[in-house]
This record gives C-alpha cells, sequence and structure tokens, in this order.
C-alpha cells in the first residue's frame, strides 16, 4: 500500500455497525410506543417466519483489559451472576408479552463483558429461560464469546448441548510485553487448549480475535501471533484495528501512553503482512478485518451475498429484527435503533418499574433507511448499486463528486449506476462509506467521536 495513501485517508470515522451511527441519533424524536411498534411492524413484515436474532450483554469481567472499549463491570465477585440472569430473562417476558405469538429464535450472540464469566448452570439457566416463551428457528445458529483463562471445558459442553454451535476467543496478541501493556496476560496454552476443547466437543466454527495496533507490537509480533494461531487452525478470524477512543473510555484506556502505539505506516503494515501470512494460510478477506476457511458459514454467505453486518459485527444470516438484552444492548428493528440502560443500577430500577429499560433510540428517516442500505451493501459486498430508482436520492450525484478522488487513487470503481471497492481499496471500505453518511457530512463532530480508519 502507498504511504501516501494512508496518510491521506487515516481520518478518525465510523465502523458502521449502524447507520446512523450513534452520536447522530435522534433521541429527541425517539419515543417507546414508536419503538414498540416498529418491533411488531419488523415482525409482522418477516412473517416471524425466519425468527428474530438476540443479541445478550453479560457485562462482568474479573479484570480490566486495557484495550477494551466495551461496557463490562469489573468484579471478582460471582453473587451478581444470578441477579442479572433474572433481570435478563424479565426483559425478555417484557418484549415476549409485546408479541402476538411466540416467538421463534434464529440466532443468540452472548456478549461482554465476559459471558464465561458466569457458571455453566447460570448460563443454562439463561438460555432454558428464554425458551420458556419462545421456540427455535429450524436453522439456527448460537454464538459466544469466551476468555481463554476462564473459559472451562463444562462450560463448552453446556452451551453446545444448550445448541450453541460458535464461539469466538479473544487472543489479541501474544507477546508478552503486548499482554502486560493491555492488561490481557493469557499464554499460548490456555488458547490452545480451549481450542481443542471445542473441536473435540463439536463446535462447527471456532474464531479467534487478533489486534493489530496494539501498545508495543512489532511485526514480528503479529507475525508470530498469526503463526501461532495457524498451528491452531480457527475457522474464522477477526484481524481488527485496535480502537484507540481514550476520551470515551477514559481510563480504561489509558494504561499506556499514545507514543507507544504503532503509528500510520507501520501500523498499516501490521495489517498487510498480517493479512499476507493469513491468505498464504487460506484464510479469505470477508467483510472489513474479517477473515475466513472456506468451510465456514461466514465464507459461504459471503459467497452467496448474504453478508449481514449489524450491532453484533458480521453474521453469516440476517434477520429483520434483533433484540438486545441487558445492560448497555442495542436492538434493531430495522426502522429503528433502542438502546438499554447503560448502567447496572439504572438497567435494575427500569425492570424493577416493569419497564423496557431503554435509554436512547433512533427513529428512521425515509433517507436514513435508503443510505443504510448503501452502507450495508459496501461494508458487507464491497459495492453498491441505485439501478433501482428507490436506492436514488438527491445528494448522490454529490457524492459521487466526492467520491471522483478515491477513484483516481484506484480505491474504487464507479460505474453508471453503481460503485464497486477494489482490492487495493478495501482496508479504506469505511472512508467510502462516510462519502455516503450524510449525517456526518450535514454535521462534523466538533470533538473526537471516533477511532481512526486506518
Amino acid at each position: 500500500m502507498q504511504p501516501s495513501l494512508v496518510q491521506k485517508y487515516n481520518i478518525p470515522g465510523p465502523r458502521y455497525t449502524s447507520y446512523p451511527t450513534v452520536p447522530y441519533w435522534n433521541e429527541e424524536l425517539f419515543h417507546v410506543a414508536e419503538w414498540k411498534a416498529t418491533v411488531l411492524q419488523s415482525l409482522n413484515e418477516s412473517n416471524n417466519s425466519e425468527g428474530i436474532s438476540l443479541y445478550i450483554h453479560l457485562p462482568f469481567c474479573e479484570s480490566l483489559c486495557t484495550f477494551c472499549g466495551c461496557n463490562k463491570r469489573i468484579t471478582k465477585r460471582h453473587e451478581v451472576e444470578e441477579p442479572y440472569i433474572n433481570a435478563v430473562l424479565k426483559e425478555w417476558k417484557l418484549y415476549c408479552d409485546l408479541f402476538p405469538n411466540k416467538p421463534i429464535i434464529k440466532e443468540i450472540h452472548l456478549g461482554g463483558g465476559t459471558p464465561t464469566f458466569f457458571s455453566a448452570e447460570h448460563l443454562e439457566t439463561l438460555i432454558n429461560g428464554l425458551f420458556l416463551t419462545a421456540s427455535k428457528a429450524e436453522n439456527y445458529e448460537f454464538s459466544f464469546e469466551g476468555h481463554p483463562n476462564n473459559t472451562t471445558r463444562l462450560q463448552l459442553q453446556k452451551l453446545y448441548d444448550l445448541g450453541f454451535r460458535r464461539v469466538s476467543f479473544g487472543v489479541q496478541d501474544y507477546a508478552k510485553k503486548v499482554q502486560e501493556a493491555i492488561h490481557r496476560i493469557q499464554p499460548f496454552h490456555n488458547v490452545a487448549k480451549v481450542t481443542f476443547w471445542a473441536k473435540e466437543i463439536g463446535y462447527t466454527s471456532i474464531g479467534h480475535d487478533l489486534i493489530f495496533g496494539l501498545p508495543f507490537q512489532t511485526l514480528e509480533d503479529v507475525i508470530d501471533t498469526i503463526n501461532k494461531t495457524k498451528s491452531l487452525q480457527p475457522d474464522r478470524l477477526a484481524f481488527y484495528s485496535y480502537a484507540h477512543v481514550p476520551w470515551i473510555k477514559g481510563n480504561g484506556q489509558r494504561g499506556f501512553n499514545d507514543a507507544d502505539l504503532p503509528q500510520d505506516d507501520e501500523k498499516r503494515q501490521l495489517y498487510e503482512e498480517g493479512k499476507k501470512l493469513l491468505a498464504k494460510n487460506g484464510y479469505y478477506e470477508i467483510g472489513m478485518d474479517h477473515f475466513a476457511l472456506e468451510n465456514d458459514s461466514m465464507f459461504v454467505s459471503a459467497k452467496k451475498g448474504n453478508l449481514h453486518r449489524n450491532f453484533m459485527g458480521y453474521t453469516a444470516s440476517k434477520t429483520q429484527l434483533m433484540i438486545g438484552l441487558g445492560v448497555s444492548s442495542i436492538s434493531d428493528s430495522w426502522y429503528a435503533f433502542a438502546q438499554n440502560e447503560k448502567t447496572i443500577e439504572n438497567y435494575y430500577a427500569r425492570l424493577e418499574q416493569n419497564e423496557l429499560p431503554l435509554l436512547r433510540g433512533h427513529l428512521l428517516t425515509k433517507e436514513d433507511l435508503i443510505i443504510r442500505k448503501h452502507i450495508l451493501n459496501l461494508m458487507c459486498q464491497f459495492e453498491t448499486s441505485w439501478n433501482d430508482s428507490q436506492m436514488q436520492f438527491k445528494e448522490l450525484p454529490m457524492i459521487l463528486n466526492q467520491l471522483n478522488e478515491m477513484e483516481h487513487d484506484g480505491l474504487i470503481e464507479i460505474k453508471e449506476h453503481k460503485i464497486r471497492i477494489t482490492e487495493k481499496g478495501k482496508p479504506f471500505v469505511r472512508n467510502v462509506c462516510m462519502a455516503f453518511d450524510l449525517h456526518l457530512m450535514r454535521k462534523a463532530p466538533e470533538t473526537k467521536l471516533f477511532s481512526m480508519t486506518i
């Protein structure tokens, strides 16, 4: 990659797990009654046949990882597990009371925090509690995130017995100096142990999450981490840029100095060389910063054009309705977004009042829906089209004019009714999406909101 391109396009920008992005939600126009109406509309339009997705946020961690930007609560007190599970199931009941029929669940993803902070018994209580008032879709996909240091074989077996077939383990990097800087000490044998357990039990998709751009990380560290990863043969990989946003996450991302982070071209080299090594080892690039072997469902979905992206990241299948349960979770009815209270105390208090614990949300306009489709196309298929009149909007000529420079740099190809991101342009997919982001265009943030795009 040309160094000048990195310097030119490495600017703050969203990761586009949603459009509009959260800072541009119109919270004043959001009302819980309208949110509920969009939930029912989405459920009705899908005829409840495809099922719904559930994202369940399990926020507890025993220690703080200083690279992490997630909503979490640090504690070693495991007595917090049971009341939290009970609260999530109460929130689920409030949604089930809203539904006209018994919901069909197609996807469940347990995220965090650290889902494997919870005992196998409490995880079983959670999943069984969901299905007291729901049924499984025919082709369901259940997944969870595991910490290699505390995931037990009992947890893996219990979740497998409950229908889970996909697990992702947070690895980040194997270099000791990097692990010490991010306060995530986990030796290779811990990752190997849980990976082999998952294979033996029968999980069909095992993922590892790797990060480039961490403090003190060198090219040799990235190569060593990927070589160790190759020896374990996970089915899919996330290899993504460290999002340094200490102005948002406070002290949790201040365990090191900015000068300790790889910058610009140095950081991009970590990605480029890592990407080449992944390709050499049989991993295909799927969407932004995601890679998979040919046998993995995400690779198959990408080939068929069915890849989807939402607040859970990339998914191999799509449902129109995604309900987020738990503190800070975000729900998506396609026509609206809604986020739960961000502190456990407020989350509990709202549920005690028998209220959906919603903090804020956004009702999408017709324009939002059009732009959302374009950005999803770019993020999932690296191309988008406006041949259909319903995909056209008045600012499109202006956007295409703005993209001329990216075309000149060889990052995209602009046809009469279509844009395609080139292989050279894939690392800049966020920049292409930003050109379509009308909210960002109309009101650039006055302060830092986003991590760097590259």
